[in-house]
């Protein structure tokens, strides 16, 4: 008898659906980052004087305000109120139709930077500190239905050094309008788990949380998986009061990270009148996850390695609003590295981010806190003294907010199968004093990052009773957290990021966490298993150097690393001269770097080879009968952050002694120089995985090979720059004000060879319905705008971003530099 009455209940849906055609579904999912107004300003406003206000600037959402001026983190503080620290307002004058009476209206931010407040026509709807966490505006009983709204969010920017990166500032997220019948679900209420994974069959977990303020009886819930293909492999329909279902699926297609399937399920409210009172789609994959403390990880039974890395949320001269192309291209060139796997440092990522992760197959410790109950001294990266409310961060929301920020980004977070452990914290125990000053580094001539503790464990539990906790203790804290996170999710394992784990396995702090992480520790990976066997230790933070993948490949309990970084990133600087850390595989504008060639040639089977060169006096070489010996025994240690400033040209002055490093996975390399072979080296007797040559440099071509023949890298002496060689990743753009088209210019000779040793000024005139978003050479010395139409190289080179607008048409960019031939791309949108 119930299935005859689910079987009439699908009928009336199909006769519902049919007869709904030409209505508005029973759900409005609207983009809201159009025609909003914006000003910032130092003087304190308050929201019923803002007419006094009348120089309104013309804005899309994402914006970020802050990446208009030259960006510095290491300029000195002068005074109490820096040029970048401002007030924000952002407004946005809407219509609703008078047909939408009853029904429920919210606003969705996925992330405002940060102490947002939102009103709608004047009276305070609600407001969020947490510049990273995703939050709703509900306006169903503020809104004028029929009439002009005017929506306005407030923006405090006055700490602007609150982090030790660049965080941007505004609506820097997509914002979107929701409107839904009384009865929906809720939102962020769609759960999904795949607790049973055969090669036959894979059984889906479905929990569905409904709003039902009409108390209606007689509710059905219709569950419909469809795969990439867009054909549907299972119908399934419940009583509504069961919000708990299960669903198998014959032959599933796993999600992993070399072929990320993914599903699709739509999840229909039906009432017994057919009446649909709601639809929702939800992504989903199907894999399984197993972590063990002494043999590794592994995704859907096979043991797998975290090739991972660590990425801020800025993208260079963009900021952080960031379009999801940007994303796009940046994730494709790392995932080409070898990277498999992200760590979200140190924040809650935007919903659009962790989306590209599901389809690009990438594996993601979601990250959320950097600060918790003590502030971090980010005044050592500011050079200013003393207590600053310029760098008044998270520390004083953390109390009143720290709950509903982590499980919002939990409960938004869960049906991503990209994301395979959550974060609770990085690196928090340096604001616990008593860590660091029980570890026994202190005044020992032992050094942290290479040796092993210098006091045993008892003596550090002595230490550490000899310093008791202040007000509050973080073992506690790490307990709540958790307790939090088990509370949505259990399918996954809780992390840190440690930078002491030495302490941390005793203290308490580790007791929370299923998996520990470590920071800059590889040197204890092999003391923390013989004294805690029962927790798995994993590398969370990481120099890109050889030595740092060697102690995964030599320790079989930890499953990998995340380097540091992934990008380069903005901030966290104390020079001047500089806009943040180059210690990423790619650079701000996202061209590989060495330490990109070096990690590809170790996390990739295939045969892969390419050489840098650089002056011997420049070098951290020295010439000894004819080799290049390392100055120090251990210049792989230099190596942590930063590399040696490598070229990727073949232009020197005849004669100068010049080193050439080589990455490769070939088991030898050779070099010759026009021909002239300078001999064969072997990989394996170099300890950090580099073979290199000394020789004295003679103009022509500069070639490696490998031990399979065919394995080839040249570089070519260049002469002076007469072409522009123009790369686009589009022709063709969707006018609709999102798509982006990525252009490298690339400096050449006659012959087209690049010119990698001059650099010079390239300007752009660009012409139709596109916009200019930011001009960017990667280096970490550029320091102008970056929303100028003209920029210098950086070898040789340089990256134009441009985005299309609403209006279609043909857009043409003129690319000229000094003595080169003009160039003319075409792009059409559409």
């Amino acid at each position: 008898m119930r299935f005859l009455s689910y079987l009439f209940v699908i009928c009336l849906v199909i006769s519902s659906c049919n007869s709904q055609t030409e209505n508005k579904p029973p759900r409005q999912e609207i983009d809201f980052n159009f025609d909003w107004k914006f000003f910032k300003t130092k003087i304190p406003l308050d929201i019923n004087n803002l007419e006094v206000q009348n120089e309104w600037e013309d804005v899309k959402i994402p914006h970020d305000w802050a990446i208009e001026t030259p960006y510095n983190q290491g300029y000195k503080v002068t005074d109490s109120t820096p040029s970048l620290s401002y007030i924000g307002w952002y407004k946005k004058e809407f219509k609703l139709p008078k047909n939408l009476k009853g029904k429920n209206i919210r606003i969705d931010f996925d992330g405002v930077y940060n102490n947002a407040e939102v009103y709608l026509n004047g009276n305070k709807i609600t407001e969020r500190p947490y510049g990273f966490s995703p939050f709703s505006a509900e306006i169903t009983n503020e809104i004028n239905l029929g009439k002009t709204n005017t929506l306005v969010v407030k923006v405090d920017r006055t700490a602007f050094l609150d982090g030790r990166w660049y965080n941007g500032a505004g609506i820097y997220r997509k914002v979107k309008l929701v409107i839904t019948e009384p009865i929906h679900i809720k939102k962020w209420g769609i759960g999904i788990t795949t607790p049973k994974i055969s090669k036959e069959s894979a059984t889906i977990n479905i929990d569905t949380e409904i709003i039902n303020p009409l108390q209606k009886e007689n509710l059905s819930i219709k569950y419909e998986i469809k795969n990439a293909e867009n054909n549907i492999v299972k119908e399934h329909i419940v009583e509504a009061k069961n919000t708990t279902t299960s669903i198998n699926i014959e032959n599933p297609k796993l999600w992993n990270t070399e072929k990320p399937n993914l599903y699709v399920l739509t999840t229909t409210i039906i009432d017994k009148n057919g009446k649909v009172w709601d639809v929702k789609d939800e992504t989903f994959g199907i894999r399984s996850l197993k972590y063990t403390a002494s043999d590794g990880f592994f995704l859907n039974g096979e043991k797998t390695y975290f090739k991972g890395v660590c990425l801020h949320h800025d993208a260079g001269g963009i900021g952080v609003a960031v379009p999801d192309d940007v994303w796009r291209r940046r994730l494709n060139i790392l995932k080409e590295g070898g990277v498999n796997a992200i760590r979200t440092a140190h924040n809650t990522p935007s919903e659009s981010f962790l989306k590209l992760c599901d389809e690009l197959g990438f594996l993601v410790q979601d990250e959320t806190f950097d600060e918790m109950d003590y502030p971090k001294d980010k005044r050592k990266n500011y050079n200013s003294k003393g207590k600053d409310p310029l760098t008044e961060g998270y520390t004083n929301h953390f109390q009143k907010w720290g709950e509903q920020d982590l499980k919002d980004m939990l409960l938004r977070d869960r049906n991503h199968p990209s994301i395979v452990m959550w974060s609770i914290g990085n690196e928090v125990e340096w604001t616990y004093p008593r860590y660091g000053k029980s570890s026994g580094y202190w005044n020992s001539n032992k050094k942290y990052y290479y040796d092993e503790p210098p006091i045993t464990i008892a003596q550090m539990k002595e230490n550490m009773k000899n310093n008791p906790p202040k007000e509050f203790e973080l073992a506690k804290t790490a307990q709540k957290l958790s307790k939090w996170v088990k509370e949505i999710d259990t399918t996954r394992p809780v992390t840190a990021n440690l930078v002491i784990p030495t302490v941390s396995h005793f203290s308490g702090y580790t007791d929370a966490l299923d998996i520990v992480g470590y920071s800059y520790r590889a040197s204890v990976y092999d003391y923390g298993h013989r004294n805690y066997p029962e927790k798995m230790i994993l590398g969370t933070e990481n120099w890109a150097n050889w030595v740092e993948w060697k102690s995964v490949l030599d320790n079989s309990h930890v499953p990998g690393i995340f380097l540091w970084t992934g990008i380069f990133y903005m901030g966290e600087t104390s020079d001047i001269n500089e806009r943040g850390s180059d210690s990423g595989l790619i650079d701000f504008a996202g061209f590989p770097t060495p330490r990109w060639h070096m990690f590809k040639t170790l996390w990739n089977n295939a045969p892969e080879i390419y050489a840098t060169t650089i002056k011997l006096e420049d070098s951290e070489y020295i010439n000894k009968n004819g080799k290049a010996v390392e100055k120090s025994k251990d210049l792989w240690k230099k190596r942590r952050w930063g590399f040696q400033p490598f070229k990727t040209h073949w232009n020197y002055n005849k004669g100068e002694n010049i080193v050439v490093e080589v990455y490769t996975n070939s088991p030898t390399a050779e070099l010759f120089i026009n021909e002239k072979s300078f001999g064969v080296k072997k990989l394996a007797s170099n300890n950090d995985h580099i073979i290199k040559w000394i020789v004295p440099y003679t103009k022509g071509t500069l070639k490696v090979v490998g031990a399979d023949k065919n394995l080839i890298y040249e570089i070519k002496t260049a002469t002076t720059p007469s072409k522009l060689k123009i790369k686009t990743d589009k022709t063709e753009l969707k006018a609709n004000s999102y798509d982006v088209a990525h252009i490298e210019v690339q400096l050449t000779d006659k012959n087209g060879i690049p010119v990698q040793h001059i650099n010079q000024n390239i300007t752009f005139k660009i012409e139709g319905p596109a916009k200019l978003l930011t001009v960017d050479n990667g280096s970490n010395a550029q320091r102008s705008k970056f929303n100028l139409d003209t920029c210098i190289t950086d070898e040789g080179k340089l990256l134009l971003i441009i985005q299309s607008t609403k209006q279609p048409g043909d857009v043409n960019i003129k690319i000229t530099s000094k003595n080169c031939k003009t160039e003319i791309l075409k792009i059409k949108t559409h």
